[in-house]
């Protein structure tokens, strides 16, 4: 199946009015011809093929492909975003070994809860796992991943050591145990099930973005302070101010990998329409365009917006190998200090936030970007303004 859209026999003599006949627009494009073939993308076709297909200057040390080339191949793209994809995509299948040096993609950094193991812990890795592990992310760097996962392990008692564990009531412990923020399954300072309580607990953090122990210690306060157990009360509120930071580092993308659904909109090629991306199931999808013209279609917008999230077809991405690459493609665009383009997230039943990606579209449809939300360093101690 031809991945690109457009395909075109180079002539050998040819001029700049046959070089004017090309579009002057971003695309991503192929040559084919003598030895390996060359792929690119670009903001100007015509002025990148007229450099590297153009009769050479005179001493002139630019590339230049003239001679070696046969055949053009390329596709027009609307977006930044719609480029890079289908830059991955072709470079996949015309380059299968080194296709991912070419793009320097680089895995998204994640927390791994290690639910197969009989004593669960948590790490930081770049590394999809088929087990029965939960991933939880994209994180912008393994330094914020890392400082994430240890702040929001101080609110629990699961253990951080990385070792297979046998308990053995004679073992020391380490100084987790003695500072009394591990259970200690190491020398069977609980019971099986009190640690798999723990366990659950941090799962159901991770889960749920931290709601989860925000409600958990809300509910201790009020009871607390029903009580006039004010002193407790006053140790709980402290317990949720310093939970509010560490909350505070998750930008929106970041969750539970397995549940995280996307919707990607960008500018078109076509002044009519968006280009719609969806994320789903570890796999970037699309695009899909959606007609903008009001009298295209009788239905509201958002009836054609969930109509156009129901066509998107199924994913054809089985290999961890390539859903960490999806994975990577769509967090190096995310985390970009001048992202263009919007992104919404359906909720853990699947709903989408209709009415928001409605006035997303017409924001990108006029050229408009969203105000950004402040994002916090990984490594900032105070806490983000009010």
């Amino acid at each position: 199946m031809r991945v690109l859209a457009h395909i075109l026999p180079f002539p050998a003599d040819a001029t700049e009015p046959w070089f004017g006949e090309l579009p002057a627009a971003p695309a991503v494009f192929l040559l084919r011809g003598e030895g390996e073939p060359y792929v690119s993308k670009t903001a100007n076709l015509r002025r990148r093929l007229q450099r590297l297909l153009g009769s050479p200057a005179e001493h002139s040390r630019r590339l230049n492909l003239r001679n070696r080339v046969q055949e053009i191949e390329y596709s027009l793209t609307g977006s930044e975003f719609e480029s890079q994809l289908l830059l991955y995509r072709i470079l996949r299948e015309t380059f299968p070994k080194t296709y991912a040096k070419r793009l320097r993609l680089r895995p998204a950094p994640l927390v791994k809860l290690h639910l197969e193991n009989e004593f669960p812990r948590a790490s930081v890795t770049t590394r999809l796992s088929t087990r029965s592990a939960k991933h939880y992310g994209p994180f912008q760097s393994r330094v914020a991943a890392e400082k994430f996962a240890s702040d929001a392990l101080d609110f629990f008692k699961m253990r951080r050591c990385v070792d297979d564990l046998h308990p053995d009531p004679s073992f020391p412990g380490c100084i987790y145990s003695e500072m009394k923020m591990c259970l200690a399954p190491c020398f069977k300072g609980c019971t099986d099930d009190e640690y798999r309580a723990e366990v659950s607990r941090v799962q159901s953090f991770f889960d749920t973005a931290g709601e989860s122990l925000t409600r958990e210690l809300t509910d201790q306060r009020q009871h607390a302070s029903a009580e006039l157990a004010f002193e407790e009360a006053a140790g709980l509120h402290a317990k949720l101010e310093k939970l509010k930071p560490v909350l505070a580092q998750l930008p929106e993308i970041v969750g539970r990998l397995d549940r995280l659904q996307a919707l990607v909109v960008q500018r078109s090629t076509d002044p009519g329409f968006v280009s719609l991306f969806r994320f789903s199931e570890f796999s970037l999808i699309g695009p899909v365009l959606l007609n903008l013209e009001l009298h295209a279609q009788p239905e509201s917008m958002e009836s054609r917006v969930q109509k156009a999230l129901s066509e998107f077809p199924s994913t054809s991405v089985n290999s961890t190998i390539e859903r960490t690459e999806h994975l990577a493609i769509l967090k190096r665009w995310y985390f970009r200090s001048h992202r263009l383009g919007e992104i919404f997230f359906a909720d853990d039943q699947g709903s989408w936030p209709l009415r928001r990606i409605v006035r997303g579209i017409g924001r990108v449809h006029r050229g408009e970007q969203e105000p950004r939300v402040p994002t916090f360093s990984a490594t900032d101690t105070t806490p983000p303004p009010s």
